[in-house]
This record gives C-alpha cells, sequence and structure tokens, in this order.
C-alpha cells in the first residue's frame, strides 16, 4: 500500500469523510484534491531532507506526533492540526507564495477553488507528516532511510524508508516510476 492509499483508507475512509465534510466536498473531490496536492508535499519533504538532512527529519517525526492526527481523526478539526500544518508548510515550502502556487496549480488540475484547497493544504501537511511519522517511527529505526537516493525517488524501490513513503506520494499513476508524473506535473504547470 502506498502513501496515497494510507491516507485514502485511513480509518475506512473516514478520514476522506471528515474533510469532506470540513471543506464541502464529497469523497470524489476530497481524492482528487489529495491526490493533486501530496506530491508537491512529498517533494517538499524530499528537498527539506536533502537540504538539512535526514536527522533534522527524524527530530521533528520525535518531536511532532504527528501520527495523532491519523490515530484520532477529531484532532484535524481543532485549530491545532491547521497551526501544526502551517508549520511544516513553512519548513517545507519556505514561503506562503509557494503554498498559493501549489493551490493555484491544485485548482487547475481539479477544477476546486484555490481558496478551499489554500484551506485544506495546512490540514493535508499534518495528515502527511502523520503517515510519514507512522511508517518511519513504527519501524523502530532510527534513521529516516537507508541509502535511499532522495533524487530518485520509486514508489516500488527497497530501501524501505523516506524514498520509498515520499515516492508513495508522487508516484500518482501506481506504476512504479515517478518520472512520468513529474513530468505531467511539470508539462501542467508550464
Amino acid at each position: 500500500m502506498n502513501a496515497l492509499d494510507d491516507i485514502f483508507n485511513a480509518h475506512n475512509g473516514q478520514l476522506v469523510t471528515q474533510l469532506g465534510n470540513r471543506f464541502g466536498l464529497n469523497e470524489s473531490q476530497v481524492k482528487d484534491a489529495i491526490s493533486s496536492l501530496a506530491p508537491s508535499l512529498g517533494r517538499g519533504v524530499q528537498t527539506n531532507v536533502e537540504v538539512r538532512g535526514e536527522d533534522a527529519l527524524m527530530n521533528a517525526l520525535r518531536k511532532g506526533n504527528h501520527a495523532r492526527y491519523l490515530d484520532d481523526l477529531s484532532t484535524l478539526t481543532d485549530g491545532e492540526a491547521a497551526k501544526d500544518g502551517d508549520a511544516i508548510l513553512g519548513h517545507i515550502f519556505g514561503s506562503k507564495e509557494v503554498s498559493r502556487e501549489v493551490a493555484a496549480r491544485a485548482s487547475s488540475q481539479t477544477g476546486i477553488s484555490s481558496s478551499l484547497l489554500k484551506k485544506m493544504l495546512p490540514i493535508l501537511a499534518s495528515v502527511v507528516m502523520g503517515v510519514v511519522s507512522k511508517k518511519v517511527l513504527s519501524g523502530g529505526s532510527s534513521r529516516a532511510s537507508s541509502g535511499i537516493e532522495f533524487n530518485q525517488p520509486s514508489a516500488r524501490s527497497s530501501g524501505g524508508g523516506i524514498g520509498d513513503i515520499l515516492g508513495g506520494f508522487l508516484d500518482a499513476d501506481k506504476d512504479g516510476s515517478v518520472m512520468d508524473d513529474l513530468f505531467n506535473i511539470a508539462r501542467k504547470f508550464i
């Protein structure tokens, strides 16, 4: 199961339902929004790891208690999830302008208003970090990866670390390669 599936299937689909209720979207729209926003979040985390190092991510995962957003879906409706998500976005994107661009691009792909996607983005950032946290920390590993090259993520690589997890967000068509998906994202952006 890849990282997007983890989000879609969290609590037997209740996470998607809850996000739909919160943002006034149906299940299909929520899945489209997540599928469109999550690759940018995955790339942002990956870039952050490349710049700041794997240890910085591990420290953030240990201190952040992000798994709570998957363990208890009611935490997604309190202000803390959005506040945490804004902080996560600040770390991985560096500026609000990048978040706006991500929302605008996702809006053009999904037909959902960019203002709504901007509101959803911090909550989804908290959820994505929850997925990463659960996958990395539940393995008992003190390292986020073991020799995985973050510039070549693959949803089906065998390293078992952050590269695999992030590849799950980036491989939208689940064909085991992110290159076609990155090309399609770049083409839509241009």
